[in-house]
């Protein structure tokens, strides 16, 4: 399989992740891409034609796009039981929570890097920045049992999602008043497949 990507993506990282926690990382040869949303650059249109990455090629198949949809496969793939159907619609919420924080924490850094500065909105910043903090209070509020728990694709996404704020928008503090969910990215952020797909640069 090869994966198309950029270690900086938090979409990327949730996918490495995955590989890492399921025993796939060796299965995978890793395809650098890069581009923006008025620039595909080096994006596999090819595969995925809404130009984004992660992009998974197969031999077995068409390409698979879209962060969710390549976990779930790679979870089926390794019958690792990251989805567990105990608590499958709570894993699948905690990871729509997740990956709309890295939306949010994506677009403003492209309405920084891509938009002209005389085009920029700061109250568009101001919003995707509200839809973040609300998550992150939801998540020290309602799931922290659920973070505490076995491992699942739920706590795969959100490790990934608070890194790559530390990573792009760490001058935000999203830790100050969420002591539980601080202290839960404390652990998680060390295990071995978060410590081996962190982004730099």
């Amino acid at each position: 399989m090869r994966l198309f990507h950029s270690p900086t993506s938090p979409f990327v990282r949730k996918v490495m992740v995955t590989l890492h926690e399921t025993g796939q990382a060796g299965d995978v040869t890793l395809v650098p891409a890069k581009g923006t949303p008025v620039d595909a650059g080096s994006m596999p249109v090819a595969l995925n034609p809404l130009g984004k990455i992660p992009a998974l090629a197969r031999d077995d198949g068409p390409a698979l796009y879209d962060s969710r949809v390549i976990c779930r496969y790679l979870d089926d793939r390794a019958q690792a039981g990251l989805y567990p159907a105990a608590r499958l619609w709570d894993v699948l919420t905690l990871e729509a929570t997740a990956d709309g924080i890295m939306d949010a924490a994506v677009l403003i850094i492209y309405e920084s890097r891509v938009r002209p500065e005389q085009h920029r909105f700061a109250p568009w910043v101001g919003g995707q920045w509200t839809k973040i903090d609300r998550a992150l209070d939801a998540l020290e509020q309602r799931w922290l049992s659920h973070l505490h728990g076995p491992l699942d694709m739920g706590q795969i996404a959100v490790g990934a999602a608070l890194g790559y704020l530390d990573f792009r928008h760490g001058e935000r503090g999203w830790r100050g008043g969420r002591p539980g969910l601080a202290a839960w990215d404390a652990v998680f952020a060390e295990r071995p497949s978060m410590v081996a797909t962190r982004p730099v640069g």
